[in-house]
């Protein structure tokens, strides 16, 4: 085997490899002699069939199979030889000219992972943030808890229905004067206000009174799930049978009974771990903010730029599903492209800071065990349903980069507790407020303060691209909100469960649509 080397700038690498004609012609015989004797052929006894039919019968087959396992054992023997890490897949060609019989010409490209210097980690120096779980927390978890557990009771006939309330209809719509698939139902529940159908419908239900016949003209959105109804005016013709309004529960004795627990002071120690867990939450999504941008600002090392691209794709992508969702697609989009440098920059920090984490964990021992692996995978696995969970399990097990994909943010996440627990720490306690400010401050920096896939020391692929983004600072014009789960339904969920008969809904927001969250992966 001949090996040229052709490219050789930073991390980019590109060899020409010769593969001498009798390594193939050896590998074909040595798969002749394995399958000479099981072959069967009429007028031989089996495994007597002469080693020249045997060729002609199967010889195409077997040339192909023993210039890619030649061409397989070259391309590993390169990688090996010259001590590169591929970054991504490398990309391997055979030259178009080949022919059986002679010497095989490949091609391999590839980017290698960069050789890492020693992580600077001596001087870490990180705030934390704590939020005491006082009796004003507790008290406004308690409330927004009862809050959550409203009821509603029927009002007087002639009050007329205001946003909060919850009004119970029947209805038929009609695009062009024809009804549609889903557009009609009984006994539908809307809360006024949630926002569950399309803009403008539930305005227009402010100030009915039950037994009321209205005629609700709305038009459908133009990023609407449904085709046939994208940008299309709609008339709902609704009989209002019923206003309810809401009866918020009270935080009492009563209510905790009706949980199912002892009583207030059982239901407040709930509240009070509830808090804590969720404030402690929101102090280490801030540390850790602080120490990716620590790490940041003091390691730079060139990053392949394949990874880069794929984790740039990955996150184009996100804004992509975004803006589809927006009211204007076209301006979201518009301003994306505005931004597009910006967001190269977060997709590099993203891939320089995954590898320094992989670097920082690898160097000292961070590992993510059998026992945990095994938990991560049954846990995946509960997304599917009871018959698909063992196909979902096998897949996993055989398939490497499935695995380091279910890997990587708990890998990511014992890192950076190994990083809190080398770092110097001052405490400060703050309000919840101020925690979520001085959070919500740190949104939308550049680059952003979030790595992506974090590369594990058994990791051979590129980025997985899962992490949030983060807009550019000047286009971060509110704070972001939670991502919503997608669906493919067009229809609204009801508010309560129905009175009467199940029913389509009418009109509902398209589903699926989705904000940035912050870049931390968290």
């Amino acid at each position: 085997m001949n090996i040229v080397e052709t490219l050789n700038e930073g991390l980019k690498r590109a060899f020409t490899i010769t593969i001498p004609a009798q390594e193939i012609d050896a590998q074909v015989d040595a798969q002749l002699k394995t399958m000479a004797p099981r072959i069967n052929m009429p007028g031989f006894r089996p495994g007597k069939v002469p080693a020249n039919l045997v060729r002609k019968m199967h010889g195409p087959a077997l040339q192909q199979e023993a210039l890619n396992s030649a061409v397989q054992e070259s391309v590993q023997r390169v990688i090996a030889d010259q001590k590169l890490r591929p970054a991504m897949q490398p990309e391997v060609s055979l030259a178009e000219d080949y022919e059986p019989g002679k010497d095989a010409e490949v091609t391999l490209s590839l980017e290698a992972l960069p050789e890492l210097p020693e992580p600077n980690i001596a001087k870490l120096k990180l705030e934390r943030l704590t939020v005491e779980a006082d009796d004003a927390a507790i008290g406004a978890a308690l409330q927004k808890l009862a809050a959550d557990q409203k009821t509603y009771e029927a009002a007087k006939p002639a009050y007329a229905a205001k946003e909060g309330d919850l009004v119970v209809m029947d209805f038929v719509g009609k695009v062009g004067g024809e009804p549609f698939e889903g557009g009609a139902g009984e006994g539908m529940q809307i809360a006024l206000g949630s926002g569950q159908l399309i803009p403008g419908f539930e305005d227009q239900l402010i100030g009915a009174k039950a037994n009321d016949e209205k005629v609700i003209s709305v038009t459908f959105p133009e990023n609407y799930n449904v085709e046939a109804l994208k940008g299309k005016p709609a008339v709902f013709e609704v009989l209002v049978n019923e206003v309810r309004t809401p009866k918020a529960a009270v935080a009492d004795d009563d209510f905790a009974k009706s949980l199912g627990l002892e009583g207030i002071d059982q239901l407040r120690e709930l509240m009070k771990g509830q808090v804590e867990q969720e404030s402690g939450g929101l102090t280490r999504t801030h540390m850790k903010r602080k120490l990716l941008d620590q790490l940041a600002a003091t390691h730079d090392f060139p990053v392949p730029e394949t990874m880069v691209e794929a984790e740039f794709a990955q996150i184009w992508q996100q804004l992509e599903r975004e803006a589809a969702g927006e009211p204007d697609p076209e301006k979201a989009r518009a301003e994306m492209e505005t931004e597009r440098g910006d967001y190269h920059a977060i997709a590099e920090r993203r891939v320089r800071l995954g590898l320094l984490l992989s670097e920082i964990g690898t160097r000292n021992g961070v590992q993510v065990d059998q026992n945990e692996m095994s938990r991560l995978i049954a846990q995946a696995a509960q997304q599917y349903a009871p018959k698909e969970r063992e196909r979902f399990i096998e897949y996993v097990q055989q398939n490497p980069m499935a695995g380091a994909q279910l890997r990587a943010p708990l890998f990511e996440d014992k890192v950076v507790d190994w990083l809190f627990e080398h770092a110097e720490i001052s405490d400060r306690s703050v309000s919840r407020a101020e925690l979520e400010a001085a959070i919500e401050s740190d949104e939308g920096a550049l680059p952003p303060t979030g790595g992506g896939h974090v590369h594990g020391p058994d990791c051979d692929h590129g980025p997985g691209g899962a992490a949030p983004v983060a807009k550019p600072k000047r286009a971060a014009k509110k704070k972001p909100e939670a991502a919503e789960k997608a669906s493919a339904k067009p229809v609204a969920k009801a508010a309560a469960k129905p009175a009467g008969k199940a029913a389509a809904k009418p009109a509902a927001k398209p589903a699926g649509k989705t904000k940035a969250k912050a870049a931390a992966s968290e």
